[in-house]
């Protein structure tokens, strides 16, 4: 059985999804650890400690571990307050390796993360995986970049690592494009769901545990409020609906992220008020997973309207659900919905357009047949067959020499 050490830098795979820096990452890395430690791996998660209340190792079931590992202050840190302390935390991370015994890999998981494992790689001769999450050049084309020295070190943590995960092969294509990634050492494993938690069920009967009231069409956004995430659109989505006198309302399940996370909140309310849906809107804390597959299956439609995405787990998960999604066109949303069968993919982001492929699922022919779909093939994907693949990986490359720089 493999002994994994998985590098999560900037966010804790315990902390709550969709606010400050949680988002599916931190579902990819719960479930991924999770699933592995089932199948009998050892799995040892190292994050920066940011708040001085959590113990230095959480064990959160047999076989998976998170470590807290003190590197600059025990606070939220911008995101240039975290590349500052990304040495602090490899020292500290090669230090408890050296305490309790070397790893068989490390699977690291964003940028940040790949420069600790890149450092760990070459020091302590273990094989690296890197999962990205978001590149650097791909929201650049996309959206906007954030920095040109952010693209310099992924591009070197690709040339060394000795193997990069794809959640799909769109994404593998971008690495090859913008990276020039070696095709042999890019993998595709793609994400699970917890069919567990995110299955079909009576929609009445999940309204009444949310307290919701009417029977409005209810549109739902689930994720960071923060500009790359396109919750504008949703909300523009909801205001052309009722001005064509269509009964809807939105929920939005998620908090501010990121440096303009503020901001995005703000214009949301201010363009509510204006625009006369004060009613029609409401704003949810983040969701634990239990209670967020209520909220999907309490909504007829999921609206995702990211302007980059490497996977979509929100969409998968809504899916899994029974409710059929409307999402941009982009990166691994184009794997996870099948236009006019499983919802739709939408590549302008005019309100008008998104409130017509809206309109057509709403249909209750189309709901049926589309909520159905979903469901079928949302089942194609298990965190137990991500792991498994993974597993699999790591046992290859423990056979193989390292790739070098």
């Amino acid at each position: 059985m493999a002994r994994l050490a998985v590098l999560s830098y900037h966010t804790s795979p315990l902390a709550q999804p969709g606010t400050g820096d949680g988002g599916g990452m931190n579902v990819y890395v719960r479930e991924l650890s999770s699933a592995l430690a089932r199948l009998g791996h050892d799995v040892d998660v190292y994050t920066r400690r940011d708040n001085t209340q959590v113990r230095d190792t959480v064990h959160v079931e047999p076989g998976f571990r998170v470590h807290y590992v003190t590197a600059g202050p025990a606070a939220a840190l911008d995101r240039e307050g975290l590349t500052n302390h990304v040495a602090e935390f490899t020292d500290s991370v090669a230090t408890l390796f050296r305490c309790h015994g070397t790893p068989d890999a490390i699977h690291a998981n964003y940028w940040l993360s790949g420069l600790a494992g890149h450092r760990l790689k070459h020091e302590l001769s273990i094989p690296l995986i890197m999962t990205f999450h978001t590149l650097e050049r791909v929201k650049a084309e996309l959206y906007e970049g954030e920095s040109e020295d952010r693209a310099f070190q992924e591009a070197a943590i690709f040339a060394c690592a000795d193997a990069v995960l794809a959640s799909c092969a769109v994404e593998a294509e971008q690495f090859v494009r913008f990276y020039n990634a070696d095709p042999a050492r890019v993998h595709v494993v793609p994400l699970g769901v917890e069919h567990a938690f995110f299955a079909p069920g009576y929609r009445p009967q999940a309204r009444r545990a949310l307290g919701i009231k009417g029977e409005d069409s209810m549109l739902l956004f689930v994720g960071r409020l923060q500009a790359l995430k396109g919750v504008d659109l949703a909300l523009e989505t909801l205001i052309e609906l009722r001005a064509r006198g269509r009964n809807a309302m939105l929920a939005i399940v998620g908090g501010p992220s990121g440096p303009d996370g503020r901001a995005t909140l703000a214009l949301l309310h201010r363009r509510v008020e204006e625009a006369g849906v004060i009613d029609h809107v409401s704003f949810v804390a983040p969701q634990s997973h239990q209670l967020l597959s209520t909220w999907m299956r309490a909504s007829d439609v999921t609206l995702v309207p990211s302007r980059s995405e490497s996977f979509g787990l929100v969409a998968l998960e809504s899916s899994a659900c029974g409710t059929p999604v409307v999402a941009s066109d982009v990166g691994g949303l184009m794997t996870l919905i099948e236009p006019g069968v499983t919802g739709f993919l939408i590549d302008e982001r005019d309100p008008k357009v998104w409130a017509d492929a809206v309109e057509v699922t709403l249909d209750s022919q189309n709901a049926t047949t589309m909520s159905n779909a979903a469901v079928l093939l949302a089942r194609r994907y298990t965190w137990r067959s991500a792991a498994k693949s993974l597993a699999d990986l790591t046992e290859e490359l423990a056979l193989s020499g390292l790739v070098r720089c």
